[in-house]
């Protein structure tokens, strides 16, 4: 039986998206104050390069601290239900910006924890089920809906019916809502709506009360899909990056980081680049301009991190954009790398000098256009390393001297049942905010035993 589908206006105001255009129009982000040499008494302010995943488990605390942070976050991730939206209506990837943003979202009030509960939900893994839960939401009958006013409610709703919209005129293709998360669907219904990737961040970022100086930023800002490819030591070139990094068997498989999941790569990862839509192989490689602001902020923070997670597929495709590397090069500040605390697909035998090795190709574009490569060393990119206590990835402590690097500091680590060792968030937060403070990055400091 077919289900009965109809939509009831969002507002009684016709004009509302009109005025909502405008005023998103010239939508500039906040500017942090200019760095200082050192902690005045102030918050620090931090960029940090991350993928959606494995950086969240510390955004709460270092909440605590600053939120004076620039998130930099990569728009060609083509797993889970954003591989279903970019299929069907094309542009970015946002499912690493909506994770982010929900972690920096407020949960002050009751309210604020009902929005956040709506926009973090998850469909059903069975298609069928997945359609009939998404009917409820966006005609505002599923109990996820309690707790959030009507202000909210409506705008938040007005975007799902949009997005919905979307999906009905493309008449040529089933949008499968398996897994799907009402907060990519949000997300997209407004780019969408706005054809700006950065007015629906700061829509979304409005709607889950995300602090002002928090910044959210696609490291591209674009309306187009983007694609990531790698180029392995042994020529292979790999399409997507969802088959880099965790390959699946179809759209609706649950996806599994574990290395141990999947089969091993043919050959260790040279380099990654953007490729064309239609791409398969070099002759298709193309060059994205960085986000604006992404430069502006990497002239004014405190400290640049460079976070634990997906080595190639998180980090490196924000890094492997001309103008990143001259930017972090020019700057005197801590440069900090978050070590990871275990292997996974891409990194398998890599010392902690084989990541620093494979951040430095990266900015320094060493495998791209000969004409366009830089010759930066790695101290020019990292000067301090931080390490949790008990990790996998060894700590060739005189390779990492013989590329500059002479801060390394072991921290604190937990136990994740899903992904093993990891950062203690208090311990890592204390450290790094010490480290911007209060240590001179141009004195070694190896507090690191190998044994452990």
């Amino acid at each position: 039986m077919a289900h009965a589908f109809s939509f009831s206006p969002p507002f009684s105001d016709p004009s509302f998206f009109h005025s909502l255009r405008r005023s998103t129009k010239r939508f500039v982000a906040p500017r942090m104050a200019s760095a200082s040499s050192h902690c005045d008494g102030s918050a620090p302010s931090l960029l940090v390069f991350s993928g959606g995943t494995a950086f969240n488990g510390v955004v709460e605390e270092l909440k605590k601290v600053t939120t004076r942070v620039a998130h930099v976050l990569p728009v060609s991730d083509d797993g889970g239900s954003t591989a279903e939206i970019v299929r069907v209506l094309g542009g970015p990837a946002v499912g690493d910006i909506r994770s982010r943003c929900l972690r920096l979202s407020d949960e002050s009030t009751s309210e604020a924890l009902a929005v956040r509960r709506l926009l973090g939900h998850r469909l059903p893994l069975d298609p069928s089920q997945a359609k009939l839960e998404w009917y409820k939401i966006v005609e505002g009958q599923d109990d996820l809906w309690d707790g959030v006013s009507r202000p909210y409610r409506e705008t938040i709703r007005a975007f799902l019916v949009y997005f919905q919209n979307q999906i009905l005129r493309r008449s040529d293709e089933i949008f499968c809502f398996s897994n799907g998360s009402i907060g990519n669907f949000f997300f997209a219904g407004a780019r969408l709506f706005f054809q700006s990737l950065d007015a629906a961040i700061f829509l979304f970022s409005r709607v889950s009360q995300i602090p002002t100086e928090s910044l959210v930023l696609p490291v591209i800002s674009t309306n187009d899909r983007l694609t990531l490819g790698c180029e392995l030591w042994d020529g292979t070139i790999i399409r997507g990056q969802n088959e880099i990094s965790h390959p699946t068997n179809g759209l609706t498989e649950a996806i599994n980081k574990d290395y141990n999941s999947c089969a091993s790569l043919p050959s260790r990862i040279k380099r990654v680049f953007y490729m064309s839509s239609e791409g398969c192989n070099l002759l298709h490689e193309v060059f994205p301009t960085v986000n604006p602001m992404v430069a502006e902020q990497l002239n004014l923070v405190d400290c640049i991190v460079y976070a634990m997670g997906s080595l190639f597929t998180s980090v490196c495709p924000s890094l492997v954009l001309r103008g990143i590397g001259e930017n972090i090069a020019s700057r005197s500040i801590p440069k900090v790398l978050l070590l990871n605390g275990t292997h996974d697909r891409e990194t398998i035998s890599l010392t902690a000098s084989g990541f620093v090795t494979a951040i430095t190709d990266s900015l320094n574009r060493t495998y791209g256009d000969p004409k366009k490569c830089l010759n930066n060393l790695p101290s020019d990119y990292i000067n301090a390393i931080l390490v949790p206590k008990g990790g996998q990835i060894p700590v060739d402590i005189d390779s990492l001297e013989s590329q500059g690097i002479f801060h390394v500091v072991c921290v604190d680590s937990i136990h994740d049942s899903k992904v093993g060792v990891i950062f203690d968030p208090k311990s890592l937060i204390k450290t790094l905010t010490d480290l911007i403070c209060n240590v001179s990055i141009n004195q070694p400091k190896v507090l690191i035993n190998n044994s452990e």
